[in-house]
């Protein structure tokens, strides 16, 4: 556990933790695909934020799966999230930005 993260909830290293450890759960990326292409975490599908409304229901076809979402900074995650539920998925979390992520990056 990070040092904020009993006060600020849990840190971005430990939700990709979280992540990797829960069944059917799918880690996506919200970035553009240049953001992606420069450095993203391990295992994170890239579904940019403005392709989530036309494409979610075919790339992300469980709406009961554990989704969790990240971004640079937190902000668009959060409208990812956003918007997801209003599609009716019931299991999103926002991870939060990659800004504040503290392990290696696929490239």
């Amino acid at each position: 556990m990070s040092l904020f993260s009993g006060i600020f909830g849990p840190s971005i290293n430990e939700l990709a933790a979280q992540a990797r450890e829960t069944p059917g759960s799918v880690m996506i990326d919200v970035r553009s695909p240049e953001e992606y292409r420069d450095g993203h975490i391990e295992g994170a599908l890239s579904i940019p934020l403005v392709s989530i409304p036309a494409t979610a229901s075919e790339r992300l076809p469980d709406r009961d799966a554990p989704i969790f979402a990240y971004c640079f900074s937190g902000a668009r995650s959060a409208q990812a999230v956003r918007e997801l539920e209003r599609q009716g998925y019931t299991n999103v979390v926002n991870m939060g930005g990659i800004g504040r992520w503290s392990g290696p990056l696929v490239r």
